[in-house]
């Protein structure tokens, strides 16, 4: 029996849950075929094909080429849907078993192979995609965090959720960092690039949506036009008091009602997200100035920037009787403040991933040994590894993106060999990363399919590969 046809035959294949290494008969490779066949894939990559035949021959660890090679590709390979509509590019991007297209994931999915866009004009293409759609879900409802392809499909939330709910919104939770992550990619594709074609006047307007939101959401004037509550047994799902949230001053920092765990914030003032907010204004005003050559517009851009980034001064940083000057992970602006990370990014530990901050800020440091030790309530150590997980899956349950994200903030080769270690030996037997995995058993996690903790992973092997080969070659 064939190797693919084993797996098939025991239903492993299907589902990905290889809970254990087969041993396979004499002759037959050490790690068994996961990665969808080729015929079966959604989009195919000459150059990314090519890092990964580069990665597997040049590194000498043979299963973390297995996992690079599963990995790197897996959004490509499963959950990009292209088309031309109109003479444009159009991508719809599923975070795997979810069917549906979230602004940050599908930005984070598709942010390793940037990269790779003067080899491969494909991929180029298929990223452009990614922002044209992008850009018509904001203009769409610019406080939903997920969207549907189908434009006239109904929200499976629309039974439970308060909320205003447009037909092809699969969900409405207001997060900063939805609005961020699509200038963080659109940013990055126009300076690999140099092509402005997806910066048009939709995108434009889709950017003074985003402005708005965040003005509306700083709150100075009422509320703002914004509530969600949901008929839920889960505290994380809703927003209290009507669905506004816990009241906070008006200090100039923007209310996040949901992290980008999806799960509800404690304090509105979520630090994270607004120090992404920063980067991304800034960003934002740069293309509006040489792109759209419109003055008045980045003004008024990097004016909300600078009074984000002065109120974050006086209100994001809290004096720790053991670890002195650290962010805080959420405030108020009236004097609470919530000590704690969550495994999603934007996160504290993520922000010099972001350009938030220097990895060698000193307030950062602080801050990084706070998160990486039970002093964070989301610190888990086990038998199996020691993570940050967050409230989404519960307690003891680590996340492989927190992981990856520490080792890529690293600056020690100590700890970023420790890192590859870890998520290397608890992909549960499957070959690929997951949401969450038991701080003890490493085979009892959450999600099988879930492509931006994989395509991220990959994202960090091949900067190790590259900035610290020797990591990779002993």
């Amino acid at each position: 029996m064939q190797r693919s046809e084993f797996l098939k035959h025991t239903g492993l294949l299907a589902t990905g849950l290889l809970l254990q290494k087969i041993p396979f008969a004499a002759g037959w490779d050490d790690f068994p075929v996961v990665r969808t066949p080729f015929d079966k894939r959604k989009f195919h990559s000459a150059a990314v094909e090519a890092v990964i035949n580069e990665f597997k021959q040049k590194t000498a660890n043979k299963e973390l080429g297995w996992l690079f090679e599963n990995c790197l590709p897996n959004t490509l390979d499963t959950t990009v849907d292209f088309e031309m509509i109109n003479g444009r590019p159009d991508t719809y991007v599923i975070t795997g078993d979810i069917d549906a297209m979230w602004l940050r994931d599908s930005s984070a999915q598709v942010w390793p192979y940037l990269q790779l866009l003067k080899q491969d004009a494909s991929l180029q293409q298929l990223i452009a995609g990614v922002i044209n759609r992008q850009t018509h879900c904001i203009l769409k409802d610019p406080y939903a965090n997920a969207f549907y392809k189908d434009e006239n499909k109904v929200s499976e939330w629309k039974e439970t959720d308060i909320t205003k709910m447009k037909p092809g919104v699969h969900e409405r939770k207001w997060e900063i960092d939805s609005l961020c992550y699509p200038i963080r990619l659109a940013y990055q594709y126009w300076k690999v690039s140099g092509d402005t074609a997806p910066f048009d006047s939709n995108w434009k307007q889709a950017i003074r949506a985003t402005l708005q939101t965040f003005k509306e959401q700083q709150r100075k004037e009422g509320r703002g036009p914004y509530s969600f509550q949901r008929k839920t047994s889960w505290a994380t799902d809703g927003v209290p008091l009507g669905g506004y949230g816990y009241p906070v001053k008006p200090v100039g920092l923007i209310c996040s009602m949901f992290r980008p765990s999806d799960d509800a914030t404690v304090f509105p003032f979520l630090i994270p997200s607004n120090l992404f907010a920063v980067v991304s204004l800034k960003q934002a005003a740069e293309m509006m100035l040489q792109i759209a050559k419109d003055q008045q517009l980045a003004n008024e851009l990097l004016i909300l920037a600078k009074e984000v980034e002065t109120s974050l001064q006086q209100h994001a940083i809290i004096n720790h009787p053991q670890f002195g000057k650290v962010y805080a992970y959420e405030v108020n602006g009236f004097g609470s403040f919530n000590l704690m990370d969550d495994a999603n990014v934007p996160s504290l530990l993520a922000l010099p991933y972001l350009g938030a901050v220097k990895s060698n800020d000193p307030i950062y440091l602080n801050t990084r040994k706070l998160l990486l030790s039970e002093s964070n309530p989301f610190y888990f150590k086990g038998k199996a590894a020691a993570g940050i997980g967050g409230p989404h899956t519960g307690m003891d349950m680590i996340w492989p993106i927190s992981l990856i994200i520490q080792g890529i903030t690293s600056n020690s080769d100590t700890e970023i060999k420790n890192c590859i270690e870890t998520l290397r030996s608890t992909h549960g037997g499957t070959g690929f990363m997951h949401e969450s995995f038991h701080k003890n058993d490493a085979k009892k996690f959450t999600r099988t399919w879930f492509a931006w903790a994989n395509t991220l992973f990959g994202e960090f092997l091949w900067k190790v590969y590259k900035q610290r080969p020797e990591l990779l070659m002993k």
